[in-house]
Parts: structure tokens; C-alpha cells; sequence
């Protein structure tokens, strides 16, 4: 059962929305309340009020331009431009990661879209998940907008073999950029494209944020807490459930990351524990009562390959050695294998 095999794999700056200048004042203090029932990602949805145009309008300037000063353009295929760009590439990985441990967890705090750091075991959890990667290609990186989930992805980085360079990509305004230009040709080559997006983080708590978390079911009753954490389409006061975090996280995904593994990009995305729940569900096909059993350990790495339109999920690095950690395909093997030809 698809449950049972993740289980065991693991056990405010308002939101963070890139260049938060971008955001109607409307928007800062809304909360989006959807009805229940099943779940739809339907990009038609950015549209039904001005606020919600003016966050498309942030995610798409996150991810559709950012290339034109620093990196190659980058590819949103139309059907015609993706069925040709499967053909470039049979396989390509897809990696996600959940950010190691924050001061907030630490602390047993509840979290959600406030803005804190790793501790130091979040930090050494993000450097044991790029050793577990190391031997992964990885052309693109896209995070939230939140800061432990992009020191994750740094600190994963500095262990890749590969020894490429993360760069934050800045698209605030035309000023940044044009500051943050790079101009050597030979340096974006040895470069990585960093993507933050706040649709990629993670699910708002609302009025729970900064409540011991303890504290709060003695004073609510365990019962109505574990519904707010746990439940699908039931949101804690003025927050966001899981059903209203996956319909812009899995949005997100499609619209901007999925056409990138379609023209053959390698992708690494470090995110949260609920948006990467909410993408997982779209990769597996899970129903609505199989993702709230889903748990996710901070720090480890779980792997797709993306081969021929479909999403195939080849393991999470839980073993003890690297053999025992992937399923490596042909490619993947190859790539190791032109690794070890570099450095020795």
C-alpha cells in the first residue's frame, strides 16, 4: 500500500512573497476558504479575484523570466514544444527535499509561514541529504520563499560532486536584475538556478503560529488540534488546511516546474513538509485520506525519475550505505560513472 512504504521512509514576514512589493495590500491578510470535496488544480483558479491575479502574476515572475540575464532562457513548452523535448532526454530526475530542522521545531512551536532558520541538526541534516545526492545531476533548484528551506538546499549543494554553484535568482525588480547579472560565460556554465516561490511554502497556520504546540492542545483538546494538523479540508482559525496548500503548490508545480523536467531539466526542489505532501499526492495518484497519513522525515531526499510523461518513484536514501539507498536507472549510472571519470 502506498501509505504503509512512506511511513516508513520517515517517520511572518507574511508568507514570503518574492519581492513582497508585488503583492496588493488586499492580499497580505487574506486567507483563501475553499469548500470541500475533491481536490482540482485548475490554473483557471488565479483568476477568480483581483488578488488572486496579482499572486499569479508574483509566482509566474519567479520562474518564466528568470534566465534571460543570467541563465539559457528558460522552456515553458506549449503540447507541441514538450512532446519534442521528451525526445531529448528519456529520463530525468526529480528530487525532493523536506528542510532539515528549524529553531521553531526545536522548540515545538507551530511554524507554518514564519520566516526561521535551521538549527544546528537541521543544518547537519541538510549536508547528510546532499551527501545522498552527490551522485544525482541536478540543473535546476526551486525552494519557497522561506529561509529554511533554502539553506537546505545551499547547504545540500556544497556536498554534490558535481561542485556547481547555487545562485539565487532575483527578480524583485529590473534593478535586481541587472545587479545580479553574471557575465562570464564559463561561470553560468558551472552555475545552478535558484527559484524561490511562495506557492512552495509552507501551509499558513493561521492564528496557531508561534503556539507551543503542547500548549495548544491542552487549551483546545488534542481531538480539535490533530483535525487542524491532520485533517484534509479542515484549516486551524484564519489559516490554510492542506487541501487549500496543495491547490498552489501542486498548481505551481505544473505550471512551471513540470514543463522544466519536460525539456529535459534535471530538478532538485527543497520545500516543506505539507507542500511537498500536496506535490507527492499529484506524483502518486494519492487520494485525499492516503496523503494526511504521509509523513515525511526532515532532511531526507526522496527521488523520481520523470521518463516518458510519467512520474516513477525509484526510493528514499534510508539505507545504510548508497547501494541501499536508490534504485539507480542507466542514466543515473552513467552520470556517477562520468563523476568518478572527472576526479580521478
Amino acid at each position: 500500500m502506498a501509505v504503509a512504504s512512506y511511513q516508513a521512509i520517515g517517520s511572518i514576514q507574511p508568507c514570503g512573497y518574492p519581492g513582497g512589493s508585488g503583492v496588493p495590500q488586499e492580499c497580505k491578510n487574506v486567507f483563501f476558504k475553499l469548500s470541500s470535496g475533491s481536490l482540482k488544480f485548475d490554473a483557471s483558479k488565479a483568476h477568480r479575484s483581483s488578488c488572486k491575479r496579482s499572486i499569479g502574476v508574483v509566482g509566474a515572475s519567479s520562474s518564466s523570466s528568470f534566465q534571460t540575464s543570467v541563465f539559457e532562457p528558460v522552456v515553458t513548452p506549449s503540447k507541441g514544444v514538450a512532446n519534442e523535448s521528451k525526445k531529448k532526454s528519456s529520463e530525468v530526475a526529480l528530487i525532493l527535499i523536506r528542510h532539515g530542522e528549524s529553531l521553531w521545531n526545536e522548540k515545538n512551536l507551530f511554524t507554518g509561514c514564519v520566516d526561521v532558520p535551521l538549527t544546528k541538526k537541521g543544518v547537519e541534516e541538510a549536508l547528510e541529504a546532499g551527501k545522498r545526492i552527490c551522485n544525482i545531476p541536478v540543473d535546476m533548484i526551486y525552494t519557497s520563499a522561506l529561509i529554511r528551506a533554502q539553506m537546505t538546499a545551499m547547504l545540500a549543494m556544497t556536498q554534490h560532486r558535481r561542485k556547481k554553484v547555487p545562485i539565487v535568482l532575483h527578480e524583485e525588480s529590473e534593478q535586481a536584475r541587472a545587479w545580479s547579472q553574471v557575465f562570464s560565460e564559463e561561470t553560468r556554465k558551472q552555475s545552478i538556478p535558484v527559484i524561490r516561490a511562495w506557492q512552495l511554502n509552507e501551509r499558513m497556520y493561521g492564528e496557531l503560529q508561534g503556539l507551543n504546540k503542547q500548549e495548544t492542545a491542552d487549551k483546545y483538546g488534542k481531538e480539535k488540534v490533530h483535525e487542524w494538523r491532520r485533517s484534509y479540508n479542515v484549516p486551524p482559525p484564519n489559516g490554510e488546511s492542506l487541501e487549500m496548500c496543495a491547490e498552489r503548490a501542486v498548481a505551481y508545480f505544473r505550471e512551471n516546474i513540470e514543463p522544466q523536467l519536460q525539456s529535459g531539466k534535471n530538478i532538485m526542489i527543497a520545500a516543506h513538509g505539507n507542500s511537498l505532501r500536496s506535490i507527492i499526492m499529484y506524483l502518486d495518484k494519492l487520494t485525499s485520506q492516503e496523503v494526511i497519513s504521509l509523513e515525511l522525515a526532515t532532511g531526507i531526499p526522496m527521488l523520481y525519475i520523470f521518463k516518458e510523461g510519467k512520474f516513477i518513484r525509484r526510493g528514499s536514501p534510508a539505507g545504510p550505505a548508497e547501494a541501499g539507498v536508490y534504485a539507480y536507472t542507466r542514466t543515473l549510472a552513467q552520470y556517477r560513472q562520468k563523476l568518478d571519470e572527472i576526479q580521478n
